[in-house]
């Protein structure tokens, strides 16, 4: 491989985002059959596109309900339902399921008062980027 080709290889993986870096890893492992560990250089190929910290930040979350007071569980059932428009039942099935996703994408304000209300209510949430 020419020493253009691999500063060309470095640079168009420089501008990946870490969703797409982390896609790129996956189809390496499958098509090497290779598991790369936490130290592997794939994942090392991501640290050059720490210049852009602002493209690799989450606008999007998954809202997970991780656990609740078990006398708060009538006040985490109704926040479900309000967030999800679930029925009561479908609710209180989520809610004695936790950890279980409680919105699978939404936007950071949204999710953030979406923990809001559960940790007011006596629950915990974890907010995941995608």
């Amino acid at each position: 491989m020419s020493e253009e080709t691999i500063v060309k290889l470095v640079d168009q993986l420089s501008e990946m985002t870490v969703l797409d870096m982390s896609k790129l890893k996956k189809a390496l492992e499958e098509k090497w059959d290779v598991k790369a560990s936490a130290g592997g250089p794939v994942m090392m190929a991501a640290a050059p596109a720490g210049d852009a910290p602002a493209a690799q930040e989450s606008t999007d979350f998954e809202v997970v309900l991780e656990s609740f007071a078990p006398d708060k569980k009538i006040a985490i059932i109704k926040i479900v339902r309000e967030v999800t428009g679930l029925g009561l039942k479908e609710a209180k099935e989520l809610v004695e399921a936790a950890p279980k996703t409680v919105k699978d994408s939404a936007p950071k304000a949204e999710a953030d008062e979406i923990a809001k209300k559960v940790a007011d209510s006596g629950g915990k949430v974890t907010l995941k980027g995608l």
